[in-house]
């Protein structure tokens, strides 16, 4: 099993660096852990609809070069559907069993995803309603699947 983060803009804060860098040496047992950081557009001050089109076209034409042809996508969307963690481990499960060998999951930068590629994906996840920094999202994530796989392996995780 190989997991994908395909993510919009770098992590800078070294405490950030270190979370991410611990949940990749836990899940490594269970599955290969691919991170691509892909460098996020600039954006005006009070961008125009027009500024912020052309900001998530530029974002997203990255996005799409990364994706397989056969990854399992999951886009990170404030809108996607709310799973509690035993739901993400059975989905993970799901995923496994149909033959996927990939699950990618892409988080956008400060203004999202773009339309087409939230429709490419066959989960839209949301952790919550709130908004998070794209930087703390990595580490929720990476948390997250770590604890799926713990989940489907009947081992125990902090509940």
């Amino acid at each position: 099993m190989k997991i994908k983060i395909i993510c919009v803009g770098k992590i800078k804060e070294k405490y950030l660096k270190d979370a991410i860098d611990e949940y990749k040496k836990r899940l490594s047992r269970f599955a290969q852990i691919e991170i691509t950081e892909l460098n996020d557009e600039k954006i005006p001050d009070n961008p125009s609809k027009a500024e912020m089109d052309i900001v998530l076209k530029k974002e997203g034409d990255k996005i799409l070069e990364k994706i397989g042809p056969s990854d399992y996508l999951i886009t990170l969307c404030v809108e996607g559907k709310n799973l509690s963690s035993e739901e993400l481990a059975d989905k993970v499960s799901d995923i496994c069993l149909m033959g996927s060998s990939t699950i990618t999951f892409v988080i956008g930068g400060s203004l999202g995803i773009r339309e087409d590629i939230k429709s490419l994906s066959k989960l839209r996840l949301s952790f919550s309603r709130m908004t998070f920094p794209h930087q703390l999202m990595r580490v929720i994530l990476l948390e997250q699947v770590y604890r799926a796989f713990k989940i489907n392996s009947n081992e125990e995780y902090h509940k």
